[in-house]
């Protein structure tokens, strides 16, 4: 997504939540610095994408038996951060971790020594996490704010929907989901507002599928 078309949404996610764009800003410039000097992935990322059935995991309770309705040889495997360890769990290693290193960042090392890219997402909550990126191979970054020339904006807020802007800015052919609870009741108020926003988020997608 353009990020003059992303960035009226972006503002109205930061006034909902009251938080301060140049804490993203500054979170950006972070991992820009930390990654830089290393070889850019974005056009590996986008050839694992580009045409393709992809299948987005996000970390809802129900993904373990969503994934066994799935043959996975069929998909691109997009994890959204804590998915990862869902996956590991089952013996599949994700093709991309979307993360913004709230999950299990030892079992997210784990997967990206077994060959999963990296798309580490810096905001204004994780600048203590993103040194993390020294122990990665095959990593981008990316951010909600302006992008810089090594750190992207393909719009989305939470993990699960950054994954699904992601697979659409890159030429996925499909987009399926498992592992998504879009109206779970059972989560702080917090994460209820941010799941109300990925479900709006997502149906900005044309063609998604649950």
């Amino acid at each position: 997504m353009d990020f003059k078309h992303w960035e009226p949404i972006y503002e109205e996610i930061l006034r909902d939540f009251g938080w301060r764009r140049e804490r993203d800003e500054e979170a950006a410039r972070l991992l820009s610095k930390l990654l830089s000097g290393r070889s850019n992935e974005l056009n590996v990322v986008k050839k694992t994408i580009k045409g393709k059935d992809v299948l987005v995991c996000g970390n809802a309770s129900t993904l373990s038996s969503d994934l066994d309705k799935f043959d996975m040889d069929e998909y691109v495997i997009i994890a959204a951060d804590g998915a990862t360890s869902t996956l590991l769990g089952k013996g599949i290693i994700p093709d991309i971790i979307v993360t913004d290193l709230d999950g299990n960042i030892l079992d997210e090392i784990e997967a990206n020594k077994n060959g999963a890219l990296m798309v580490v997402h810096a905001h204004g909550d994780n600048m203590d996490k993103l040194s993390v990126v020294d122990r990665l191979k095959d990593v981008i970054g990316t951010s909600q704010a302006v992008p810089l020339e090594n750190i992207y904006d393909f719009g989305g807020f939470s993990d699960g929907d950054r994954c699904v802007f992601l697979a659409h800015s890159l030429g996925a052919k499909s987009i399926t989901l498992a592992g998504f609870d879009l109206e779970d009741k059972n989560v702080t108020e917090i994460k209820k507002k941010k799941l109300k926003w990925a479900k709006k988020l997502i149906r900005m997608i044309p063609g998604v599928i649950y």
